[in-house]
């Protein structure tokens, strides 16, 4: 697998959180050849499942999320323009001129519209405009036929290729993950002898209810799993805090809610491995599916694994792929010797 060409065609995937059918179906279609059932179910999650071969295995589930932050139209008005809400955490000051993707029967180009400079009056600058009073500029005198309520739209951002083994797009945050698991499933594919069963689940909604890892999990109910998600990337002008330089590996998780066993096994396996990780602490709820995943039915033992990412939730977010490969690999080395037993 070329991890770089698995990210462009990951993030081209539509996936508006609540709206993931149609990526759902192209994912389960990569994983087919990787698993030996795939399925998508009602909620948009797309579940798939390796067996081991063993008698009374446990189960390992690794899952990442497939949807991304969005808007959806709230009106349609005369002269094309659209009202829109916002999925998921979207910051509004860097929204003004953005180009977006309206997913119509057939999809549409638009901007947010945006006042030039020198029609601002004193003091406008400095100001950050509500969503609630930014409009949409589609151009279309037509746009209330082609146009409906309800209708999901994606940041228009393609994947751009960046000096130093980069990459920039939208929704990087979580199709990397997606990608990881993805690799370290083709690499298990080489090592036949395994102890334990694996099962995959590419999560629905994880930007607003976290309804995907949760339904996902309880239908699965595995003894263990782990997270797969993005953390926060180092940069100039960020804090020097709970970032991570891109280039550094896999940040895993540490805290209270995360399994000390498993994560200890994590961090053993990366040292015996010689790749490159840092240890990321999580005070509590770690805001990602591994909170969700860990509290389901009798409660699972979960770990985290991140991607550091640079301007999380924007239309440029940037990793590198030497990252998502190395999560890869922690990933299918760890799965080649885990035998379903761990520590407390």
């Amino acid at each position: 697998m070329q991890i770089e060409k698995t990210l462009q065609m990951l993030c081209a995937l539509p996936a508006v959180s609540g709206f993931e059918e149609q990526a759902a179906q192209a994912v389960a279609a990569l994983l087919r050849p990787l698993c030996d059932t795939v399925e998508v179910d009602h909620n948009g999650n797309v579940l798939g499942y390796k067996g081991c071969g063993r008698k009374h295995a446990k189960t390992m589930l690794l899952d990442a999320h497939l949807d991304q932050i969005g808007f959806v139209v709230t009106e349609v008005l005369d002269g094309g323009f659209l009202r829109f809400a916002p999925v998921g955490g979207v910051d509004p000051r860097m929204l003004l001129a953005t180009e977006v993707t309206i997913l119509a029967d057939e999809p549409l180009y638009g901007v947010v519209s945006c006042m030039p400079p020198h029609l601002l009056k004193a003091g406008e600058q400095d100001k950050a405009v509500p969503v609630d009073q930014m409009l949409i500029d589609t151009g279309l005198e037509n746009a209330k036929e082609k146009i409906r309520i309800g209708t999901p739209i994606v940041f228009a951002q393609q994947p751009v290729k960046l000096l130093g083994g980069q990459i920039c797009s939208k929704c990087l945050d979580d199709r990397a993950g997606v990608a990881a698991i993805l690799l370290a499933l083709e690499k298990l594919k080489k090592h036949k002898k395994r102890h334990c069963n694996i099962a995959v689940l590419i999560s629905a909604q994880e930007e607003v209810t976290g309804l995907g890892a949760q339904t996902g999990a309880f239908a699965v109910q595995p003894e263990y799993a782990i997270a797969v998600d993005v953390t926060h990337g180092k940069t100039p002008d960020g804090p020097s805090d709970g970032v991570f330089e891109l280039g550094s590996g896999p940040a895993i998780g540490v805290g209270p809610n995360l399994h000390r066993g498993l994560t200890k096994r994590l961090i053993k396996t990366a040292k015996a491995n010689d790749i490159d990780y840092s240890l990321e602490v999580m005070e509590g709820n770690t805001g990602t599916n591994a909170w969700t995943m860990q509290i389901v039915a009798h409660g699972i033992a979960t770990a985290l694994l991140s991607i550091p990412e640079k301007y999380m939730h924007t239309p440029v977010e940037v990793v590198k792929t030497s990252d998502v490969e190395d999560v890869a690999e922690l990933m299918y080395r760890f799965l080649c010797d885990f035998d379903g037993e761990v520590e407390a």
